[in-house]
């Protein structure tokens, strides 16, 4: 039975999150505070709201369930994802931050057309329909991962909790827009790098050190080897789609919106050097949370692996405590989905409303049909979470391959390339896609992760359409080259 301490600790974090949704509410005042915060984000707003909204209930349920079943060869994932997010903060933020500013652009969809010089309106209608249907599969998985806690902690029907998380969830992001999300993950994010800290210290001096530790995880046949696993070597092909999941970082659209959102580049450095301490720490942390839980809650499995955390929550913290660190498992879940609904109404509403149906649209209207827009995607997320079967750590795999393979070589190549063509990008974009849903749906994912095949034909895409079709863009990313540079120069004196 849940204890009244921890029943008052998620009361009492509700209503905090929904206390910034109505702060909030009263500052938006037009489109783009709404959608990207008027591009006035701070350092630390940025830096944690850009890693809470990456990681999401993956970092806490989904990694710590992959180590517990299979052992260290999974930190493979952890350290794709470090590499990623250093190469992301370096590459892509601070040129996106100048173009898409240059292009006046506050939706990824819009800055590809307004980039590429597309007069079809192709490249906005495709990419938006790619983030519509990946971030609602993506969405979903938060859903499964808030739905798998409250049925833990309340032990409820795993449908009412997934629906009681779902509304929670919506109301502070439908009321507050890009400003309540990136201050809710402020917030979010310290508070799940002080619970995956305190969670594995405590209980690796609770089951005696680590050769208790090591004695169980030997009697479960799982290897602490990065190179094996409990049968032995693991393949070459395992270790490259482990590692592939930092490819994704290139692509995904609410990371992106962050890196957008800050209000100068002056404030990367520092942005990028809280994020990485960050998410080196938190992504030790999850590891350690699964290999610790082997000796203390063995033969999990199904599904409930990914509970690890949440059983050792339970288990060794008083109720207080517990009640707050299970508030960073919501919080950890709340930080990406969150993000994913605005980002799908920010399509939705940017790229279709405005553009296709009332070009006229005024800042109040665009305002409120964002938040039908919240309300239609996260209706079409519950459902899809509710089928029987689906894992957070599948769900957020298939959605994470997915953007990765449809924008990482084309916001690559926007940002860099002097040549690229509409027609090209269009091409890697749509070969991208259609080779990673055609290698999951055939069984090809099984022995190489998705999102690489579907990247490289991306790129190869780009490039054979680059010498049939070009577009002489070297002016332009000159100009953003030599901002940069002046920038830094200036931060130097």
């Amino acid at each position: 039975m849940i204890s009244a301490p921890t029943i008052i600790t998620f009361v009492l974090y509700f209503f905090f999150l929904l206390w910034v949704g109505i702060h909030f509410y009263r500052k938006t005042s037009n489109i783009d505070d709404y959608l990207l915060g008027g591009r006035k984000m701070g350092t630390w707003v940025t830096a944690l709201s850009a890693q809470a909204s990456d990681m999401s209930g993956w970092l806490l349920m989904g990694l710590p369930g992959a180590i517990y079943l299979s052992g260290v060869n999974q930190s493979w994932i952890a350290i794709g994802l470090l590499i990623g997010t250093y190469l992301n903060w370096i590459l892509v933020a601070p040129r996106l931050r100048l173009y898409t500013q240059e292009k006046e652009s506050i939706t990824l969809s819009t800055f590809f057309e307004r980039r590429f010089n597309d007069p079809t309106g192709l490249l906005r209608i495709i990419s938006a329909i790619i983030i519509l249907v990946f971030f609602t599969i993506y969405a979903s998985s938060g859903l499964v991962g808030a739905g798998r806690l409250f049925e833990s902690m309340f032990k409820i029907d795993f449908k009412i909790t997934v629906i009681a998380g779902a509304f929670v969830m919506i109301l502070y992001t439908f009321l507050g827009g890009f400003m309540a999300v990136c201050w809710t993950d402020l917030f979010q994010g310290t508070l799940m790098f002080i619970a995956i800290i305190a969670v594995p210290v405590t209980a690796y001096f609770h089951i005696g050190g680590y050769s208790n530790i090591a004695s169980a995880i030997e009697a479960n046949k799982i290897s602490m080897s990065l190179f094996r696993d409990g049968t032995g070597a693991i393949s070459l092909l395992t270790i490259i789609s482990t590692v592939a999941w930092g490819l994704g970082y290139f692509g995904q659209p609410h990371i992106l919106a962050r890196f957008m959102s800050i209000k100068s580049i002056k404030e990367l450095p520092r942005s990028t050097a809280i994020a990485m301490i960050w998410v080196t720490i938190s992504l030790t942390g999850a590891v350690f949370v699964g290999l610790i839980g082997i000796p203390i809650f063995p033969g999990l499995s199904g599904g409930t692996e990914e509970k690890v955390f949440i059983y050792m929550i339970e288990k060794l913290f008083n109720p207080w405590f517990g009640g707050i660190f299970l508030a960073a498992i919501l919080a950890a879940i709340m930080s990406t989905i969150d993000s994913q609904l605005l980002v799908s109404s920010s399509a939705l509403t940017e790229d279709f409303y405005k553009h296709l149906v009332k070009k006229d649209a005024t800042d109040a209207q665009q305002i409120w049909m964002g938040r039908v827009c919240v309300l239609i995607i996260s209706a079409i997320a519950l459902i899809l979470a509710l089928t029987p079967g689906n894992t957070v750590m599948g769900l957020v795999s298939y959605a994470w391959g997915g953007f990765g393979a449809a924008f990482g070589p084309v916001v690559l190549t926007s940002l860099f390339s002097k040549k690229t063509s509409w027609q090209s990008a269009l091409a890697g974009m749509v070969t991208g896609t259609v080779v990673l849903v055609l290698w999951k749906n055939t069984g090809m994912g099984n022995y190489l992760y998705e999102i690489i095949p579907g990247f490289i034909s991306n790129f190869i895409a780009i490039w054979l359409f680059n010498l049939k079709f070009s577009f002489d863009s070297s002016i332009e990313i000159e100009n953003i080259e030599t901002q940069i540079k002046e920038i830094k120069n200036r931060s130097r004196k």
